[in-house]
């Protein structure tokens, strides 16, 4: 296949499996997702979702978290890990929204980027999944998935974000983004796979012969 072809076959097929890609982080609005989002740094959402019951309930909104000791929701998000650092930059950004943004998530890349514990990739899925702006969060799994399809050369998750954005159209990128992380837990994973073995490795490089090497995140 023609990179052109192995592009249209990949939008298609995942479009096919996942029509309507859930959002894996559950959430009530940008706050709530904001917070989930950077409690996932490694970390899976499915451990995020079992703790962010327990921290919503005791404050949902920035107002109320501002208010909350830094120690108290240490203390509740410790199994997500990185505890010390995600939690004083919770109730920072919470300070910050209130001081800043008058208590609202902003819906602008940048001013998000500012924000305490709040990198590219994070603004990136906030603006993409709060907001319906195009972006295309580049995690693990779609750097992995990018490079054993031939659609990057993986020297940098911005490099692959850059790629991938040119390859695909804009207006599929906010399911794209995560219908490739579906496809990348349930059948292209890190060990199940060596480029060679699910349904899309296999259709677009039918005749690989060795296992394909990517590079980490």
């Amino acid at each position: 296949m023609l990179k052109a072809e192995r592009v249209e076959y990949i939008r298609k097929r995942l479009q096919e499996l996942y029509p309507e890609p859930p959002i894996p982080l559950d959430h009530s609005d940008p706050y709530t997702l904001l917070v989930a989002v950077l409690l996932s740094a490694q970390c899976t959402d499915e451990r995020v979702n079992q703790v962010t019951p327990e921290l919503f309930a005791l404050a949902s909104t920035p107002e109320a978290m501002a208010d909350v000791p830094v120690e108290t929701i240490r203390s509740v998000i410790r199994p997500c890990g990185l505890s010390p650092q995600k939690s004083k930059a919770i109730s920072k950004l919470s300070g910050m929204l209130l001081e800043d943004h008058d208590g609202e998530v902003p819906g602008d890349i940048d001013a998000l980027e500012r924000l305490p514990g709040v990198g590219h990739k994070t603004a990136s899925v906030v603006m993409a999944q709060a907001f319906g702006v195009p972006s295309f969060p580049v995690d693990t799994h779609i750097h992995r998935l990018a490079q054993r399809w031939g659609l990057t050369s993986g020297r940098s998750v911005v490099q692959t974000e850059r790629d991938l954005k040119r390859l695909f159209p804009e207006e599929s990128w906010n399911d794209l983004h995560l219908q490739i992380i579906y496809y990348g837990r349930e059948h292209c994973t890190a060990r199940g796979c060596d480029g060679r073995d699910c349904e899309i490795c296999r259709t677009c490089f039918p005749n690989r012969k060795h296992p394909k090497k990517v590079r980490k995140a």
